[in-house]
């Protein structure tokens, strides 16, 4: 069985939609980055993003652990065109409301579909587990990244998977075992 502990990034503050842009974390609640760090198992490997928010969490959380190089296939979805601009202030908002509401294909303007992220996470999550069959993986990403698993583990459809919170410093772990997925904890902040 392979453990993959998925841990969303720490808090940029932004009040826009982020994707690519390249946003820092802030990891000023050291209290709570040293829960993260002993919840999580201690001889894991971890990986995260290449966008500093992730990549500056799992430095904060790894201690000893063994550091893999970051995986740019773990990043949050582009939102191309819409990146770094609220929900009420896009230029066409049908088109944002239809990306939400029937996420799959759908694009944003220059960016990529829900399938797009799913399928980026997916191909990083199976080099991991070819490369390190058997091993606890803790993977530090964005909210995005972690439901596409989420939707794979529940087998659920994108909408559903949407719906579900993940939080900043927050731990979804998902097992590995026999050819499929099974959702352990979601969402689980220590």
């Amino acid at each position: 069985m392979s453990r993959f502990f998925w841990v969303r990034h720490g808090p940029t503050h932004a009040r826009a939609m982020v994707g690519w842009t390249d946003l820092p974390a802030d990891l000023s609640d050291g209290a709570r980055l040293a829960r993260l760090a002993a919840h999580l198992p201690r001889d894991a490997l971890v990986i995260s993003s290449d966008l500093i928010r992730a990549r500056a969490t799992a430095e904060a959380i790894a201690g000893p652990r063994p550091r893999l190089p970051d995986d740019p296939d773990l990043r949050e979805i582009h939102f191309g065109a819409w990146e770094m601009q609220g929900f009420d202030s896009v230029a066409e908002p049908a088109a944002l409301r239809a990306f939400w509401d029937r996420p799959g294909a759908l694009r944003a303007p220059g960016g990529e579909s829900w399938d797009d992220l799913s399928a980026r996470t997916g191909r990083a999550v199976a080099r991991l587990l070819a490369a390190h069959p058997g091993r606890d993986i803790v993977a530090v990403a964005h909210m995005g990244t972690i439901l596409t698993q989420v939707q794979a583990a529940r087998r659920q459809r994108a909408f559903e998977a949407l719906a579900q919170k993940i939080d900043n410093l927050s731990v979804t772990e998902l097992h590995w075992q026999g050819g499929g997925w099974r959702a352990a904890a979601i969402n689980h902040c220590p």
